[in-house]
């Protein structure tokens, strides 16, 4: 019944003739895809070759403030997995499997070992180790163009070897630490790709979706589209469209947060990414853009006994602290509704259930600490595009354009409204997913205060 609701509120958009053409075109998804690897390479090469003054270096600015600001404050939110469908770090991989750039292979054949991921480890928890890793280092990354390249130059190298090892993106669905986030917070996206009557699926044999043809690739994410219910584990690269020999799949607009309506079936790994992406939310906006300088000053100086402190605290955050108090939270509604029929639901279960309330909690937070350093440093970008590796060149005549903080009043004034947006969507979730297991409203309640907890903690940081 959820599912038909869902269905009925979602409308095709690539029944439009003009947007069927583009998303079947091969030649589109290749061109964005090798214009973001121009710019991948040139930040791998700025890092490795050029000025070593973050501010001034492309691999830097680019990266960690224009490209996060693009993916965080519209990709991800409006458009899902968009950035998935065009990265290019797979991109390199991706061309030796299928021995081709653009055209298709005859049957979709890809060129690999074709080897099975290891069944122990077919699920996030790598991507959450990956990011955890990237996060624990951060405040060195994003501020050492040096080190920025060798961590993008290491995740093209793992994606190739997985290519050339593995079937198909591999790397994409197990181990890339960016696209696991992306995937968490993609079920906010307005769109999806789904099929339009999962009837045809059932009583197609061939399965072309999955296994491929001569239009195109089985899906990269071996991802079955007929039994698709989430925007996590879709890359929307089309695949599945172009090889659709029933053309029973589409891109759906539907409402935001669709995916978010069934809080069941949900798994511990993705439960603790939702987690671990809150927990480093507050650290980053802690450590990052708090007011304490000697967080920041430990947190570059790996290797000193103090930062081996910090990223003790930092582990025990991410792992322990804030999944206790998650956990403690869900224990104690589970304890308010004794009489209910849900009392007698697994911990585990429930656990992950209501997990799904930080996924809108977590994008909140993560946009809020996102405003608060790309608008104040987004102004550095205009120099670097004349002058990306910092040599004194003018390529585009804006070499001269010195740093200029945007809006930097309005900032706090734009974090509380998406934190208290956040905050409310997180807390209806919470309610939805007492009533889908089976709980009263009054279970909800003890997590719903952990989520006003956080969203607390985060404005006290913002609004100082």
């Amino acid at each position: 019944m959820l599912n038909a609701e869902i269905r009925a509120g979602r409308r095709s958009l690539s029944d439009n003739p003009f947007v069927h053409r583009l998303l079947r075109s091969r030649w589109l998804q290749w061109s964005l895809t090798v214009l973001t690897l121009v710019f991948f390479v040139l930040a791998i090469v700025a890092g490795l070759a050029g000025t070593p003054a973050g501010n001034r270096n492309f691999g830097i600015v680019f990266v960690w403030i224009v490209w996060w600001a693009l993916l965080i404050l519209l990709l991800v939110p409006f458009a899902g997995r968009l950035w998935c469908g065009i990265c290019p770090i797979p991109a390199p991989g991706e061309w030796l499997q299928r021995r081709t750039l653009v055209r298709p292979r005859s049957a979709g054949k890809l060129y690999t070992l074709g080897k099975k991921w290891p069944r122990r480890f077919r699920n996030i928890w790598l991507q959450n180790a990956g990011f955890m890793g990237v996060a624990l280092f951060s405040a060195v990354i994003l501020t050492s163009p040096f080190v920025t390249a060798l961590v993008l130059l290491g995740f093209v190298l793992v994606a190739i070897g997985t290519s050339l090892v593995y079937e198909r993106r591999t790397f994409c669905r197990y181990l890339c630490p960016v696209g696991g986030f992306i995937g968490l917070y993609s079920q906010v996206a307005p769109i999806e790709l789904r099929v339009k009557d999962a009837s045809v699926c059932a009583g197609h044999t061939d399965k072309t979706c999955y296994t491929g043809s001569d239009e195109g690739y089985g899906c990269p994410w071996m991802v079955f589209p007929g039994s698709l219910m989430s925007n996590t584990y879709c890359g929307l690269c089309t695949e599945c469209l172009k090889t659709c020999t029933h053309n029973n799949i589409a891109l759906f607009a539907r409402q935001p947060g669709a995916d978010l309506h069934q809080t069941t079936g949900h798994k511990l790994d993705e439960a603790y990414k939702g987690l671990i992406m809150l927990a480093c939310a507050l650290i980053y906006s802690a450590v990052l853009i708090g007011p304490w300088g000697i967080l920041k000053e430990t947190a570059r100086a790996v290797g000193t006994p103090a930062w081996f402190l910090y990223a003790a605290v930092f582990l025990a955050l991410n792992l322990a602290i804030v999944p206790g108090l998650f956990w403690l939270a869900v224990r104690t509604g589970k304890w308010i509704d004794r009489p209910a029929a849900g009392a007698r639901m697994s911990m585990r279960k429930l656990f992950c259930g209501y997990a799904t309330a930080l996924v809108p909690l977590g994008l909140a937070a993560w946009i809020a600490f996102s405003l608060s350093f790309v608008l104040i440093n987004l102004s550095y970008a205009w120099p670097v595009l004349s002058d990306p590796m910092g040599w004194g060149w003018n390529l585009v005549g804006t070499v001269g354009l010195g740093w200029t903080p945007y809006f930097s009043g309005l900032v706090p004034y734009l974090q509380a409204p998406v934190l208290l947006a956040g905050l409310a969507a997180a807390v209806a979730v919470a309610l939805r997913t007492a009533r889908q297991h089976g709980q009263s409203s009054w279970a909800a309640l003890p997590v719903a205060a952990f989520c006003v907890l956080a969203t607390l903690a985060l404005l006290g940081l913002y609004l100082a």
